[in-house]
């Protein structure tokens, strides 16, 4: 590495976390290496003499503990800082970080403004026991300003990751999972509310991946998503998964979810229905047909996993309802059918064509419910729709 450089060694077995501390360390100007492994971490700081370490604590075959160890029974590193970045907040552990010599002790999700600023403390007091009696020392006051723009780059990094998130996470989502910021993104971070959910499949969807090239497949699906996404998005939802060929499709707003769920499975027969216009350019022979099944209830928002693998998702029986009722759009023959909580949760049911369709229990369910068919809404409903009813 160059010399006068700080360069700053991160030690994680997970791949993405390396590649965040990467971009936060580099957009200061830091020098970086990586290393996924304990081993592999000691070997490169006795080649390379790393300005500080950041090491995690739980990976396969050496923990973060037994590198310390090491690390400070080496002459040529005992010296070199360490902070441990790990998911372990239990006391005993935060313990041993301080047995073993650690430096500090940073527990996951790390606030990245303090973890900052820590570094630069951290170098800044390597550089002045360093360059004691050698040079003039800088004072307190002259290097403030120096942490002052640290923390002002990472806010702008945060905005970044951020706008880098949203293409991964709705804001609706994001606004539940991290209420202060990325820095509070945890695992369990949930909220329960009410909502309605929409599922959207694609009839005879591997008929047609079979007829075709992948790359073609690919690349209308991706056509098609993308114009489900905007009529999804324009009646104030959010698309929560891609399933393959389906969409699992989240409305949340409050006393208008039902009524935003309807609008946008209309909208999205209309979308659908300009789509096929031009199918040929995708190769497609015969028009796409979906499913859409819509149901209203409760449900807890929020991230589930560990804490080095989380996902954000919505959980509930509202969710695997809304599933069973897209499944019975094929018995029934029906492109959409609602279940009775959503139109009995319709603010204005005056502007819909709803049509009664069967009781029934969907797959899985004991109890039996009312099934409806959305024709559209009242205004321009299509009289000629039909919809086969089995006994």
């Amino acid at each position: 590495m160059s010399d006068g450089a700080s360069y700053i060694l991160l030690v994680d077995d997970d791949p993405g976390n390396l590649f965040l501390l990467e971009a936060l360390l580099r957009s200061h100007g830091y020098l970086t290496q990586s290393a996924k492994s304990g081993v592999e971490a000691l070997a490169i700081a006795r080649a390379e003499q790393p300005s500080l370490i950041l090491l995690d604590v739980m990976m396969p075959g050496m923990d973060g503990f037994d590198v310390c160890r090491e690390l400070r029974a080496d002459t040529q590193l005992q010296a070199t800082p360490v902070i441990f970045l790990t998911a372990l907040s239990d006391e005993e552990s935060h313990l041993m970080g301080l047995e073993v010599m650690g430096d500090d002790y940073f527990t996951k999700p790390v606030d990245q403004r303090l973890l900052i600023t820590k570094i630069a403390s951290m170098l800044q007091l390597q550089q002045l026991r360093d360059a004691q009696g050698q040079a003039p020392v800088q004072s307190s006051h002259e290097m403030q300003p120096d942490l002052n723009q640290q923390v002002e780059t990472v806010e702008q990094v945060n905005e970044a990751l951020l706008e880098k998130l949203r293409l991964f996470v709705p804001d609706q989502l994001l606004s539940r999972i991290a209420p202060t910021g990325l820095d509070s993104i945890q695992v369990g971070n949930a909220t329960e509310a009410e909502v309605t959910i929409l599922f959207s499949d694609i009839r005879e969807f591997t008929a047609i991946a079979e007829s075709q090239p992948a790359s073609e497949t690919f690349d209308w699906l991706n056509a098609f998503f993308k114009r489900m996404d905007e009529a999804i998005k324009t009646h104030h939802g959010f698309i929560d998964k891609y399933l393959g060929d389906a969409i699992m499709a989240v409305f949340d707003r409050p006393d208008h979810h039902a009524q935003d769920a309807l609008t946008a499975a209309i909208a999205m027969q209309q979308t659908l229905s300009n789509f096929n216009l031009e199918r040929t350019r995708f190769n497609l022979a015969d028009p796409i047909r979906i499913g859409v099944g819509i149901h209203t209830g409760q449900a807890i928002i929020g991230t589930l996993g560990s804490e080095q693998r989380m996902d954000s998702t919505v959980i509930g029986d509202v969710v695997n309802t809304a599933a069973r009722l897209e499944e019975l759009t094929k018995f029934y023959g029906c492109p959409v059918l609602l279940s009775e909580s959503v139109v009995e949760q319709l603010q204005q049911p005056e502007l819909f064509n709803v049509r009664w369709i069967d009781c029934v229990a969907p797959r899985g369910k004991q109890q039996q419910s009312n099934l409806y068919q959305l024709l559209g809404m009242q205004s321009s409903a299509c009289s000629g729709a039909h919809c086969e009813v089995r006994a």
